[in-house]
């Protein structure tokens, strides 16, 4: 049964979070459990739409499915890898992070069944909702390279990855013991989060072997599976700059299948000539492993599209085929760069359009697509690049964004964390929309005298 409207004036108290984990009791040992609202994930985009739905749900009408005890703010993990912060700095207990008030179950979720509108967790227990709001995020296959996870837990093979919190302070420690060599950079051929996180360490890298007097010493070379170096092509061609400025050799169409631990080559196909293979001998090796959807979520019929990735409308996230489940984040098969700052805007476009529902009303709040990749390219430069479902640049600032600047690594390394965990895992941080627009006030006017 849909939830009443008399919920929109449902007590705001806060009681204080339900674990339902290990010793713990409460309605844990009953066969099946109910709620209005069943958000499945908690990291980035559970959390915040936790934070926003709380104030508007009676105490523990709200569950959380997230087996995990600690969320990270795993955006950080480029300065983790490059030895600016510590892994500790980009993580916090779960239970701080779960707004109060909401239930939080310690399991994972081991099947849908939104015909019958339930989940079954990981212990066996039926999880019935009114409403399901899945961000269950997007998983790391380590395992999909041969040879990958062996040298990554070989401390002196020279391979590491700032894709997990098991392996992302390797990289600096491989950072510091090159010496000379192939320094080598990968992006994968499937989806990944924070797309331009590959490229960010690579630029680190190089920065530091600049400054230790390493460079001259050092061959810096990015492969990246993709047509081009960067989805925008106003960054993109910023970043052809920076590489050829800086002697970073960029190749393309190249995907890496396999890396040979014992003579440390990394195996790359040559994408557009089928069969083709280049073995590319290293002294370090960065990977960002290929990634998939949760294989769960192909446990509920018509969930998902054909990219295995939860089947929503791009602009409003709710369900295409079942209007009672919205999506957001690396879980959705939303068409735009998996980052943070995207499920910032995201939340809200969810948020308005969720409660529409619990309203009765029609849902008519629109995403744009918008993004947000901080290119760090190097200790004390970024390029913020910011853009939409057309790949057209909707910077914030007054100013542009595709020049590198140490007031944007600044914001970077100072300010979006603290947005992060006082902000936007509060419900309260929904993007820059309200600084763009005070800071370009006529920008819409412009854009629609421009389409007429």
């Amino acid at each position: 049964m849909l939830l009443s409207p008399l919920l929109r004036s449902a007590s705001k108290h806060h009681g204080a979070i339900t674990l339902l984990c290990r010793g713990a009791h409460s309605k844990y040992n009953d066969e099946h459990d109910h709620c209005h609202l069943l958000i499945v994930g908690g990291g980035t985009g559970g959390c915040t739409i936790a934070a926003k739905a709380i104030h508007h749900f009676e105490n523990n009408d709200i569950y959380i499915l997230e087996p995990q005890g600690t969320h990270y703010y795993q955006p950080l993990w480029t300065l983790v890898g490059g030895g600016v912060y510590s892994l500790a700095d980009s993580r916090r207990p779960m239970s701080t992070v779960i707004p109060e008030g909401v239930t939080w179950y310690q399991e994972a979720a081991e099947a849908f069944n939104p015909k019958e509108n339930f989940v079954k967790t990981s212990k066996g227990k039926k999880i019935y909702y009114d409403y399901m709001v899945i961000a269950t995020g997007i998983e790391t296959r380590f395992d999909l390279i041969p040879g990958l996870v062996q040298a990554l837990e070989d401390p002196t093979s020279g391979v590491c990855s700032n894709y997990s919190s098991q392996y992302v302070t390797k990289t600096f420690e491989t950072i510091r013991k090159f010496d000379s060599g192939n320094a080598v950079f990968t992006f994968p051929s499937t989806p990944v989060k924070c797309a331009g996180a590959p490229q960010k360490i690579c630029y680190l890298s190089e920065s530091y072997f600049s400054k230790h007097g390493k460079r001259d010493k050092a061959n810096v070379k990015y492969f990246a599976a993709t047509p081009v170096i960067f989805s925008c092509k106003k960054y993109a061609d910023e970043l052809h700059k920076i590489c050829a400025r800086r002697n970073i050799e960029v190749n393309l169409r190249h995907n890496l299948k396999e890396i040979l631990p014992n003579s440390k080559e990394a195996v790359f196909d040559v994408l557009d000539k089928p069969g083709e293979v280049v073995k590319v001998p290293f002294s370090m090796l960065h990977v960002t492993p290929p990634m998939t959807p949760p294989a769960v979520l192909k446990t509920g019929p018509l969930l998902t599209d054909d990219s295995g990735f939860v089947n929503v409308d791009k602009e409003t996230l709710q369900h295409k085929h079942y209007k009672n489940i919205f999506a957001l984040g690396d879980s959705s098969n939303l068409p735009t760069s998996k980052t943070a700052a995207a499920v910032a805007a995201q939340s809200k476009i969810l948020w308005n359009n969720l409660y529409a529902c619990l309203d009765g009303k029609p849902v008519e709040s629109s995403y744009n697509g918008y993004t947000s990749c901080p290119l760090v390219t190097s200790y004390d430069s970024l390029i913020m690049a910011e853009f939409d479902y057309k790949l057209q640049p909707m910077e914030t600032f007054p100013f542009n964004q595709a020049k590198e600047r140490k007031s944007m690594y600044l914001l970077k390394k100072n300010v979006l964390p603290f947005m992060y965990w006082n902000g936007m895992l509060k419900g309260i941080w929904n993007g820059p929309g309200a600084f763009r627009k005070l800071f370009h006030p006529f920008a819409d006017l412009m854009k629609n005298d421009t389409a007429k």
